[in-house]
């Protein structure tokens, strides 16, 4: 099973960033926490980083057959990306949402996700740990994908 993960505009920057609101950690230091959890349950990752929009739309239409599910943070475009949404929506995939800090606590813009409706769930305000949290869904997610597609293939051969 591949998980994408998709990291938005500025995470780049994390560790340099506003670290009262994000934390010190690098965004490199996340992934290889992810890579840990990926390598012990025998998943494959593969990590995305880009500050424009177009790149990040690109990058989930092309989980298509290539990927069983996306963990993104789309950062600001959260509130503004109806394009992101779109894709996510488009690639029928299961997606999991993250952010590092609580959107609900900050500046009323951030309450809204244009992306959050379109995922399986939404992790905010836990920090990195929220990427961890969100390898565990995701592995569980997948796992239920793949017993329901064996269940109705079996139901298929009976038939």
């Amino acid at each position: 099973m591949k998980i994408v993960v998709i990291q938005g505009p500025n995470l780049n920057m994390l560790g340099v960033r506003e670290q009262n609101i994000y934390g010190p950690m690098k965004l490199e230091d996340i992934h290889a926490q992810m890579k840990g959890f990926a390598d012990q349950n025998k998943l494959e990752i593969e990590f995305f980083q880009s500050n424009l929009e177009g790149e990040i739309v690109d990058r989930i239409q092309e989980c298509i057959g290539d990927a069983d599910g996306i963990i993104i943070n789309p950062a600001a475009y959260t509130h503004t990306s109806i394009a992101i949404r779109d894709a996510l929506a488009a690639v029928q995939l299961p997606a999991l949402e993250v952010h590092l800090s609580n959107i609900h606590q900050r500046e009323e813009f951030r309450h809204k996700s244009l992306t959050a409706p379109v995922c399986a769930g939404q992790i905010v305000g836990m920090g990195p740990f929220g990427y961890h949290l969100a390898m565990v869904g995701m592995t569980q997610i997948l796992s239920e994908v793949a017993a329901m597609k064996q269940a109705q293939q079996q139901a298929q051969q009976k038939a």
